[in-house]
């Protein structure tokens, strides 16, 4: 019986490795993929997935060559391989409709976002930043694929005890600030962050976290009645079902 050997490209991580602790097979700040099959198209089109919300997590864990812990994964860096996923499974364009006209990218082309290698203490997730308007020192991490869906059942059961809640992003940071003015203490954290964090701390925090966590830049320039601007590349179910028709 024959062998098949699956054709695979190396994929270069937006953080270089450089946020894994040493020894982690992601600190070598490449991943190997290999192309999608109709293995994975089968993944695409299973319902229970789909309706569970994993199906790209299913899908990018059946690409990955590289063995590791997949909750490991910093988002940045699961974003930059679920592009590389879908150029290897349905090549480099992606269209779309914006303000009326149809548009079409070469995801190809889309550059990362990088990690500042002065601020870096290698293997370390963790960083400085100091809130503009209380002056509060605190220290927060770019989160994993294991704090997002931590995030996402905690949300989840917060809303179903009050439907009127709207608790996403006060989550989120209680799981991206890690220490307040030195002090790790999770009560402390999430007790400053919901009786004496302020908006405008809150919303600079986010910003600064937006504008130097590793990721890949979805985004692309359109040229409009008022000029250039920067527009975010809206994810369809184009993307992954270039045969859809909604």
């Amino acid at each position: 019986m024959s062998e098949f050997k699956f054709p695979t490209e190396t994929i270069e991580l937006p953080s270089k490795g450089l946020l894994y602790p040493e020894g982690h097979p992601l600190s070598s700040g490449t991943i190997e993929m290999k192309y999608m099959t109709a293995k994975e198209e089968d993944i695409l089109t299973n319902l229970n997935y789909i309706k569970q919300g994993v199906v790209i997590d299913k899908l990018l864990q059946s690409l990955i060559i590289t063995k590791f812990d997949y909750n490991d994964l910093l988002i940045g860096d699961k974003n930059a391989i679920m592009v590389a996923a879908r150029i290897l499974g349905y090549g480099k364009y992606y269209s779309f409709m914006y303000n009326g006209e149809e548009i079409t990218v070469d995801l190809s082309e889309l550059l990362n976002t990088e990690l500042d290698k002065s601020s870096v203490n290698k293997g370390v997730n963790a960083f400085n930043f100091t809130l503009p308007h209380s002056g509060t020192n605190i220290t927060y991490k770019y989160l994993t694929n294991k704090d997002e869906s931590d995030i996402d059942a905690e949300v989840k059961g917060l809303k179903r005890v009050n439907k009127n809640l709207s608790p996403d992003l006060s989550t989120r940071l209680k799981y991206q600030i890690i220490a307040v003015g030195g002090d790790e203490d999770k009560k402390t954290i999430r007790d400053f962050i919901d009786n004496y964090m302020i908006a405008r701390d809150s919303s600079a925090l986010r910003v600064h976290i937006k504008a130097n966590q590793p990721d890949i830049k979805m985004s692309f320039i359109y040229e409009g009645e008022n000029g250039e601007e920067e527009v975010a590349i809206p994810l369809l179910v184009q993307f992954f079902w270039p045969d859809a028709r909604v």
